[in-house]
């Protein structure tokens, strides 16, 4: 996700869509589900889920003084899409032997946290990224593991080599996870490594008759 250190803003712009918004399935594969969100390599994404962080970005967002009427666009849809790209991003990175630890996401959050004068500063910054409170680490753990990604690679993510090789490694490992996405939000296109409009089922069609 995004961070706001100014190197994680740096990473952010040099990945580009993939981190710019969120708005980030092959529809191959899977099992449909008509109370999922999305199965990403076989793991539900429930639609309680989303409507759950969709429902605390909301609260969240209208409580914040000189808060606007209208809620982000697509806010539901970057909800859907946040939940799938982390599970591409940890899926990139176990592919690679690669893991962030706890420690590594408290020292970049202190180190936010610091930089915009406190937890509560960091906290409003990331709401207006679609982050709410509870999933601060999580969007840490994906920015670092980005990051993590193109290291291995002897690149650096805020460069175009580094943002070509953090792009083919989500590429890949969505195209393995065999993503779904509920037509409702749209479909994940693995190329793109993004949600893009749906154009097929969610559920089996019935046979046509003879």
């Amino acid at each position: 996700m995004i961070r706001t250190s100014s190197a994680v803003r740096r990473t952010r712009t040099a990945v580009g869509v993939l981190l710019a918004a969120a708005a980030l399935t092959a529809c191959s594969g899977g099992t449909a589900d008509q109370g999922a969100a999305a199965v990403v390599g076989g793991r539900r994404i429930p639609i309680s889920e989303v409507e759950a962080r969709v429902t605390e970005l909301r609260t969240a967002m209208a409580a914040q003084p000189g808060a606007p009427g209208a809620e982000p666009a697509g806010l539901t849809r970057q909800t859907v899409s946040n939940l799938v790209l982390d599970q591409v991003v940890s899926r990139a990175l176990a592919d690679r032997q690669l893991s962030v630890s706890v420690g590594e996401i408290a020292k970049a959050r202190d180190a936010d946290s610091k930089l915009l004068g406190g937890q509560d500063a960091l906290s409003r910054a990331l709401l207006k990224q679609g982050v709410p409170a509870g999933e601060i680490d999580t969007a840490y753990r994906q920015t670092l593991g980005i990051q993590k990604i193109a290291m291995a690679e002897g690149k650096d993510a805020r460069t175009a080599d580094g943002d070509a090789v953090v792009r083919a490694a989500l590429t890949t490992a969505g195209t393995e996870l065999k993503i779904q996405v509920n037509p409702r939000y749209g479909q994940w296109d693995p190329a793109k490594i993004s949600i893009t409009d749906a154009v097929a089922a969610w559920l089996p069609q019935p046979a046509a008759a003879a």
